[in-house]
């Protein structure tokens, strides 16, 4: 039995996320039936981030088993030619059959586009949250320095979540702003800030959560400080809102 390891890029607008789901076209349920399709086997794929519906992936990582005797570059293109095109194998290759994508990895980055702060762009609809207001980042980025450590994150987790531990580590927080963005080989002149997150894990809608509520900071609607109290508080209803899926990437995966 062989242990295949797979590097994914895709585009989460048209999915329900990466579970297999019954009634829903979702990322593993797309690769589960192509294997079938070319090795015959009822592969389970194993991925190291269930993103949620809407949530795109520049990286994301996954790890099938199989008794084909099919080279990886063999499955690869395989993979390809069965995908529909808003899905596509970067990468495949063999790897020691201990090898676990969500366990094994050291670090995560999620990263968030919020684009408009007053102008617009059709192009960035399907990529990004459009604020129609101005934020202020050093108000965001002072907030941010709070959430960075070792915490319990309860205060920004989903209902539904079930992990047992909803203490992790966030090792850092990069906000950036500028006053346009690249598309394509494009300059659209809409002011964007770039969120990133890396921790060792993170909780059910975690960096969603943590965004909307770096947002309220950023409207000056409580001081920066006022995170601790969040999250100290351990209750979801005190955080800020939900930011739209849309403006969230699966960006880096370390082992």
């Amino acid at each position: 039995m062989r242990n295949i390891r797979l590097k994914l890029q895709y585009d989460g607008t048209n999915y329900a996320g990466w579970q297999i789901q019954k009634n829903a076209a979702t990322i593993q349920g797309h690769l589960e039936k192509i294997l079938l399709i070319i090795t015959g086997e009822n592969s389970r794929i194993t991925g190291a981030g269930r993103t949620d519906a809407g949530v795109h992936a520049l990286e994301q990582i996954a790890v099938f088993r199989t008794e084909s005797y099919m080279g990886a570059e063999v499955f690869c293109r395989a993979i390809n030619a069965h995908l529909p095109p808003d899905i596509r194998l970067l990468d495949a290759k063999d790897c020691p059959p201990e090898f676990h994508p969500r366990y094994d990895a050291k670090s995560k980055t999620y990263s968030y586009i919020i684009s408009g702060l007053g102008a617009y762009s059709v192009f960035l609809e399907r990529y990004s949250w459009n604020l129609r207001c101005r934020l202020d980042t050093d108000a965001m980025k002072e907030a941010a320095d709070y959430l960075t450590g070792r915490h319990d994150f309860s205060s920004f987790r989903a209902s539904g979540c079930n992990s047992k531990n909803p203490v992790r580590e966030i090792t850092g927080i990069e906000i950036s702003a500028a006053d346009s963005i690249g598309f394509l080989d494009f300059r659209l002149d809409v002011p964007a800030i770039k969120i990133s997150i890396t921790a060792n894990a993170f909780l059910r809608h975690m960096v969603r959560n943590i965004i909307g509520t770096l947002v309220e900071a950023g409207r000056m609607r409580f001081p920066p400080a006022h995170i601790k109290e969040i999250l100290d508080a351990k209750d979801r209803r005190i955080a800020g809102r939900t930011a739209p899926a849309c403006g969230l990437f699966l960006e880096k995966i370390v082992y």
